[in-house]
């Protein structure tokens, strides 16, 4: 029988405490990062996560970008968050090939862009990003196998991802992911918002490892069996 998990308060942690909690078992790693309300909903009403989070999940958020070496994001959560250019490279999935506007104007080198041999906007990537920045991963779809080991050969070894919901479904098909990080925030919405995972069908249990609570708050560590 496995250990009950115990509770921690995240207030309690320093900021070095905090970044060892979430310390990877292995290499390559890669963690994916949700946020979520308790019935589910992966965005506030307008479709946006930034909706829907608070102080505490900024928190963790925070720790887990100091931590990596690289972010993984699919174009369209990159659209519709209107990411800026983060402090690492940021990884672009997307089959088309196009590179996001608020990422137009990043230095060389911060943004690459994962993408198939078919697509479309192939050679526009690789002008506008370089060559070495243009990761073609198979004909008509990613493979995200290639990926990660792709980005563990440049040294990026500790690999966030930030979503979207399809991306992370596909991730775990293609059995890449080795932890969630969730949090759910004390707040239901109803209606028919996006699960942190949709799209293809996936059987994948977990694990529990760490749990947090701040104000009704609760950020958890799972662990992919």
């Amino acid at each position: 029988m496995t250990e009950p998990l115990e509770l921690q308060r995240l207030a309690d942690l320093t900021d070095d405490e905090l970044a060892a909690a979430y310390t990877p078992l292995r290499e390559p790693w890669l963690r994916v990062n949700f946020v979520s309300t308790v019935d589910g909903a992966a965005t506030g009403s307008d479709g946006l996560s930034g909706t829907i989070n608070n102080a505490a999940d900024k928190r963790v958020f925070d720790a887990l970008r100091r931590r990596a070496h690289c972010l993984v994001v699919g174009a369209g959560t990159v659209r519709e968050e209107e990411y800026d250019v983060p402090r690492v490279p940021i990884v672009v999935v997307s089959r088309s090939a196009d590179v996001p506007p608020s990422l137009a104007e990043a230095p060389p080198g911060r943004v690459l862009m994962a993408t198939v041999a078919t697509s479309a906007g192939l050679e526009r990537a690789r002008e506008r990003l370089g060559d070495d920045c243009v990761l073609v991963l198979g004909e008509e779809q990613i493979d995200l196998a290639a990926l990660k080991a792709a980005l563990a050969q440049r040294g990026w070894t500790e690999q966030l991802c930030e979503g979207g919901p399809s991306l992370f479904a596909d991730l775990l098909a293609a059995g890449v992911v080795d932890e969630l990080c969730w949090t759910v925030v004390p707040l239901l919405t109803g209606g028919d918002a996006v699960r942190i995972a949709a799209g293809a069908e996936v059987d994948v249990p977990l694990r529990p490892t760490l749990l947090l609570e701040q104000d009704g708050t609760l950020l958890g560590r799972w662990l992919v069996e």
